[in-house]
């Protein structure tokens, strides 16, 4: 199976459009459009009944207590673990493109809604964000579906972000009401016909990928 995208080249930096935190020269982030990517896929295997989508962030530190602190530096050695940013599963067989910010397409303070989408029988999980601000009183909830990077400003790592889509030889996976990424690996073990994997970098370290962030020279 084969997995592309119009968004971002396998490898290459994801663009602001699709990252839910961008650079900002006074507040070093701000919030920026959170589209979902686009995607297709062919070479699908036979038997397929439905397709499964995960995100994840692998370069998430394991220890907190550098994360976006002036004057500290998260370095680039420390432990890393998984942060999902995209569950989407019971996609039906039929299905062969994602179009872009057709799950997402801004910000939802508290988390968009789910698990059912917009598409009959189609649900998203809850992501990652979900434990990440579960102590903030201004934006704690379940965040359903795709909400995109936004890895410490000051990381000395730039993040990957590996999007995988599965053929699965079932329709539905047997899931409670609220999952997450874990619960749909492990929903789909003997289940996966194939795979495919995207990639793309991202980081809000201007020192790792200088860009212009203020106003054009005159």
């Amino acid at each position: 199976m084969k997995l592309a995208s119009l968004s971002f080249a396998d490898g290459a930096p994801i663009p602001e459009h699709y990252a839910f935190g961008k650079m900002d020269v006074k507040s070093r982030v701000e919030l920026a459009d959170n589209f979902n990517p686009q995607f297709t896929w062919s070479d699908v295997p036979e038997g397929v009944k439905s397709f499964a989508l995960l995100c994840v962030d692998p370069d998430v530190p394991t220890v907190p207590d550098d994360v976006n602190v002036a004057d500290r530096l998260v370095p680039a050695d420390l432990p890393r673990t998984d942060f999902f940013h995209w569950v989407l599963v019971d996609l039906p067989a039929r299905f062969r493109t994602l179009e872009e910010g057709h799950f997402s397409n801004g910000i939802s303070a508290r988390g968009k809604s789910g698990p059912q989408t917009h598409i009959a029988g189609v649900r998203q999980g809850i992501n990652d964000y979900t434990g990440w601000f579960a102590a903030d009183p201004d934006m704690s909830g379940d965040y359903y579906g795709y909400d995109g990077p936004c890895p410490p400003w000051n990381d000395a790592r730039v993040h990957r972000y590996v999007f995988t889509l599965y053929a699965l030889d079932v329709e539905t996976l047997a899931l409670p009401e609220r999952f997450d990424g874990k619960d749909v690996q492990q929903a789909m073990d003997g289940h996966v016909l194939d795979s495919a994997s995207w990639t793309g970098t991202f980081t809000l370290n201007p020192a790792l990928a200088p860009v212009r962030i203020g106003p054009p020279a005159s």
